[in-house]
């Protein structure tokens, strides 16, 4: 049994979510993993920015930051549920980044959620080779739940 939690640390009311769990509940079930869980908090630029200056020493807001607990090959579990870690996003930034690439908050947020997801499974976008892969499994997910570009 797989667990999911979103959490929206804001006061914006996010109709979106809903559809963004099931998208991310069809990527842990096209990555075969069982017993798994992890959560997703949604929060709001100036708390995305605190975390990415004290954790990463980057002094700016982004869009999705992920904390990823298997750390060096050593996954942490709760009796038998292995636990990823969490992926923090910003709502501003979504909407923002909505607007500029003009598709629909769901498409920015699902796609904000699954990137995030894959950086928990230890997916990285460092060089052009690990993107494409990355990248290539984030669109299968969007394309297959039908989260498309267009608005």
């Amino acid at each position: 049994m797989n667990n999911i939690e979103i959490f929206n640390e804001t006061d914006k009311q996010i109709e979106e979510l809903d559809t963004v769990k099931k998208v991310l509940e069809y990527a842990v079930s096209k990555e075969k993993l069982n017993n798994v869980e992890f959560n997703v908090i949604i929060v709001d630029n100036s708390y995305i920015h605190n975390l990415n200056k004290n954790y990463r020493n980057i002094d700016k807001e982004t869009d999705v930051i992920t904390f990823a607990l298997d750390d060096e090959d050593k996954v942490i579990t709760a009796g038998d549920i292995d636990i990823l870690g969490d992926i923090y996003i910003s709502v501003d930034k979504a909407i923002k980044q909505s607007e500029e690439y003009n598709h629909s908050f769901l498409r920015e947020l699902s796609f904000l959620a699954v990137h995030g997801f894959y950086h928990l499974l230890g997916y990285d976008h460092m060089n052009k080779k690990d993107e494409e892969v990355m990248f290539k499994k984030q669109e299968e997910v969007l394309n297959e739940c039908e989260i498309k570009r267009e608005k």
